[in-house]
């Protein structure tokens, strides 16, 4: 079981970002617009319930099925830790 509460090494860090420049580059998706995504994701999760934005984790794949003009679909994941349900004010 991963531990949400504990810091991520450099090594973690530098797998993480070359994760999401791997992931960026198979869906034309720059790591720029993939960290604005993740950044409007958490303001407006954070709304809603206290998260952990440090291991918040977004990718976009493409998936199986074929969507318009015979390409595979992307699909966008979030694993987004939540540390309390109850935000409060």
């Amino acid at each position: 079981m991963r531990h949400f509460f504990r810091k991520k090494s450099s090594c973690e860090i530098a797998k993480d970002r070359l994760k999401i420049l791997l992931i960026s580059d198979r869906v034309n998706c720059s790591p720029e617009m993939m960290e604005l995504i993740k950044t409007d994701i958490a303001k407006v999760i954070s709304k809603y319930m206290k998260i952990d934005t440090r291991n918040m984790d977004i990718q976009i794949s493409k998936t199986g099925s074929m969507g318009k003009r015979g390409m595979r679909t992307p699909v966008l994941s979030a694993s987004i830790p939540i540390l309390d349900l109850n935000k409060q004010s």
